[in-house]
């Protein structure tokens, strides 16, 4: 069921042909930076794929952590998927309206907690809706159901994890802000937060990992990482602004077949925003 490019995608045609399966739960997992003057849920309930349930990752989070959408407590991820109707089994495929930008995070989050058969919409809601697939208004109704947890905490990293590869070189942390935002030449977009980046992070940006709303071809995904200095063959732990777009790169990573050893939960929103923390700034 998945598309050729990586075993974690299902194409549009794919989901057309299983849009009623009753095994199959489909999520839209949008969310949008502030600059990106868009809203998720707005655009969910003006219309969605038939059947999909909205995934709100800023309200399934740890809301006593203090940073934005951060993993929540596995007992809390559970009663969540009870609302959602998502069962233990189903099979899942996660889907955003731009094409590819946070439901890599909902499809991490979901691996996570234990499930596996969870895919995501290879070109997303804007491919869908290019080829006038049906679309439906308001919200999903799903019945209760019930979802065990099984949280892997080795794939995520906290503020402790990080600093210490960074300090032994034991993984390479990937950063996937535009480069301007590792640099320290833009700000950051949440109040509070220093620019630049941790010393001795490394930057590829999210952007030179997708395409037309669409992971990138491998041998684009190899370029872009070299030009990172990054050395796929060693562990990487994957990092960005907040914890979302850190999941595209490892989408990116594991369609080469080099799947990263964690991501970095809180990213910049933690380490920016912690004035004991070092900064650096300049391309390096």
């Amino acid at each position: 069921m998945a598309d050729t490019k990586s075993r974690h995608f299902v194409s549009t045609e794919w989901l057309a042909e299983h849009l009623r399966d009753d095994n199959l739960a489909i999520v839209d997992g949008s969310w949008y930076l502030p600059a990106m003057k868009r809203d998720g849920f707005k655009e969910y309930r003006a219309g969605h794929i038939p059947g999909a349930v909205y995934f709100d990752i800023d309200e399934i989070a740890d809301h006593g952590s203090g940073l934005p959408h951060m993993l929540p407590p596995p007992p809390a991820f559970a009663l969540h998927m009870r609302r959602l109707g998502i069962a233990d089994g189903m099979k899942i495929v996660v889907y955003d309206g731009a094409g590819l930008f946070s439901a890599p995070r909902v499809w991490w989050t979901f691996r996570v907690f234990g499930a596996r058969e969870v895919f995501i919409l290879d070109g997303g809601l804007p491919r869908w809706r290019a080829e006038n697939r049906p679309l439906e208004p308001g919200m999903a109704s799903p019945a209760p159901a019930d979802f065990t947890p099984h949280f892997d905490k080795a794939l995520v990293a906290d503020l402790e994890r990080v600093e210490d590869a960074l300090g032994k070189h034991s993984a390479q942390v990937v950063d996937v802000r535009p480069a301007e935002r590792f640099r320290g030449e833009a700000p950051e977009p949440r109040a509070g937060v220093r620019s630049g980046h941790m010393p001795g992070s490394l930057n590829v940006p999210s952007s030179a990992l997708v395409e037309n709303g669409t992971l990138a071809a491998p041998d684009k995904i190899r370029s872009a990482l070299a030009a990172g200095g990054v050395d796929p063959d060693q562990p990487v732990i994957a990092s960005c602004g907040s914890g979302v777009a850190a999941a595209i790169l490892w989408l990116a990573l594991d369609s080469i077949g080099k799947s990263p050893q964690a991501l970095y939960d809180g990213s910049w929103s933690d380490w920016g925003s912690r004035s004991d923390k070092p900064l650096a700034t300049g391309p390096e």
